[in-house]
């Protein structure tokens, strides 16, 4: 590209890819474009940056099928692509998606088809740092322990051969808007992005915008805040994992039996985390904080204390001196 289309935005970027090895040079990269700022500003900055890192790029757009304009905004993404001659790819969903988490699954059920049947290593999303900051304030409001407010991370695998990507989430929806109309990027207004019967549409245009009267430069406060509990939790992931395994006696598909000596000496917020692990793989589901609760109280209760059934019929009993953890109460026999 001419040195007079390089912007500081071209250089930030190409320094968080360089300083995070995100992206690395001679890969297949699927870039996930629904032709609102964010996404065509990330594929202009890629296809910039090409040169420099090698990559070989694809378009990929998912239509859910929300709005009157779906068909005519995928068309408009498949020219961008003939265009900027570049691979392009597209799924429209067979079923209707009822909530915002249902989209979220199966577009990346659909991106992870497209990546795998062409051989994309990597699938790269527009995420920026005011996402970032919007799913902190959303998961906050839900209740969300440090995983959930580490909401967007910036790297994560989907399957063995294939990873996503979000390498804009130093990058504010400002910065990307500003980028747009710089490069004269025309953008597909995204209607439903205005209807605030979605929580996150309310969180975006009400409580951040009251927020920035306390900080104006929340987005990018809340985004820092997210990055650093990222790597605490990891940390914490990391510790629990050790002493999950020193505490297990037992872990099979029916019964798990840990030593509550070993429980009761670590730190209540290792004790959480290996409740809340060991009731996932029970449980097949994300337990509540009443329900890990419950279970931490055990760990100090005298023999033949036990919870009332959890859901699907699981039980916690102390025997032995033990924690025992049923799948069904018919185990526990």
């Amino acid at each position: 590209m001419a040195c007079s289309d390089w912007s500081l935005l071209h250089a930030k970027v190409h320094r968080t890819l360089r300083s995070r090895c995100l992206l690395p040079r001679d890969r297949r990269i699927l870039v996930a474009v629904s032709g609102g700022q964010d996404s065509l500003c990330l594929m202009k900055l890629l296809l910039d940056l090409q040169s420099k890192w090698r990559w070989h790029l694809g378009i990929a757009h998912c239509n859910h099928q929300w709005r009157s304009d779906a068909a005519a905004n995928a068309t408009y993404v498949a020219q961008l692509a003939q265009a900027w001659n570049t691979p392009f790819y597209s799924e429209t969903t067979d079923r209707v998606l009822r909530s915002e988490a249902a989209a979220r699954q199966w577009r990346y059920q659909a991106l992870s088809a497209i990546a795998q049947k062409h051989q994309y290593q990597y699938i790269v999303t527009g995420h920026t740092a005011s996402d970032r900051a919007e799913t902190l304030l959303y998961n906050l409001i839900r209740g969300s322990g440090a995983d959930g407010l580490q909401s967007l991370t910036w790297y994560r695998a989907l399957t063995p051969e294939i990873s996503l990507v979000r390498p804009l989430l130093e990058v504010t929806r400002e910065e990307t808007a500003q980028f747009c109309q710089d490069m004269q990027l025309e953008v597909w207004e995204d209607s439903t992005n205005q209807d605030l019967k979605y929580a996150r549409n309310r969180i975006r245009q009400e409580l951040l915008p009251y927020l920035h009267q306390f900080n104006p430069k929340v987005e990018q406060t809340l985004a820092q805040t997210a990055e650093i509990f990222h790597a605490e939790v990891e940390y914490l992931e990391s510790v629990a994992h050790q002493l999950q395994q020193k505490a297990t006696i037992t872990n099979d598909d029916a019964t798990v039996k840990l030593d509550c000596f070993v429980l009761r000496n670590a730190p209540l917020a290792l004790q959480r985390r290996v409740i809340r692990r060991v009731l996932q793989q029970t449980l097949q589901t994300a337990p509540s904080f009443v329900q890990i609760e419950k279970i931490i109280t055990l760990i100090t209760a005298p023999n033949g204390s036990q919870t009332d059934p959890l859901p699907g019929g699981a039980i916690a009993q102390i025997k032995q001196n033990c924690l025992w953890i049923y799948s069904s109460v018919v185990e526990e026999k």
